[in-house]
């Protein structure tokens, strides 16, 4: 989601709410899956630091790095993700990316992006226009067609 929730309670907390039954070492796991580990280490108690405020001592990168954890330690068959990189730079787009990249393998992931950074991975990008599909393929066959993806992907396109 574009907005990342947090509740007080610490990091481990935090990531645990994916999966209430999942141990310490899981929750680590995830947090590395999500490339969320090394900010983590540095906080001053780890993952046993105590977030408040929706985590507000964290930056919006770092809460959306927890939320990846989170949904890595559920473990869920299908994603949904809505602009999950809207709100951040694009350093830290990067991070972020390299995390859901890890979390999607393997899933069925619907991803709604106007940032195209965020799908050029995938196996299917469907370009739509008023609700319908207009344009349909990967990265590499939609930029070869110099349909609305590649007028978007070279920004000769604007979105109203």
């Amino acid at each position: 989601m574009q907005d990342t929730h947090l509740f007080t309670g610490t990091i481990f907390d935090n990531i645990r709410y994916g999966n209430q039954n999942a141990s310490d070492e899981d929750v680590i796991k995830a947090a590395k899956l999500a490339n969320a580990h090394d900010f983590i280490k540095h906080l001053p108690d780890g993952y046993n630091t105590i977030l408040t405020g929706d985590g507000a001592s964290l930056s919006q990168g770092q809460r959306q790095l927890l939320s990846i954890a989170r949904a890595a330690l559920s473990d869920p068959p299908v994603l949904i993700l809505d602009e999950a990189t809207s709100s951040i730079d694009t350093r830290t787009e990067s991070i972020v990316q390299a995390g859901m990249d890890k979390l999607m393998e393997n899933r069925t992931v619907f991803v709604i992006a106007h940032r195209l950074s965020t799908i050029q991975n995938s196996n299917v990008i469907m370009v739509l226009d008023q609700g319908r599909i207009i344009e349909r393929g990967d990265h590499d066959e939609l930029i070869a067609k110099h349909g609305t993806y590649y007028q978007l992907y070279t920004g000769a396109l604007e979105l109203d």
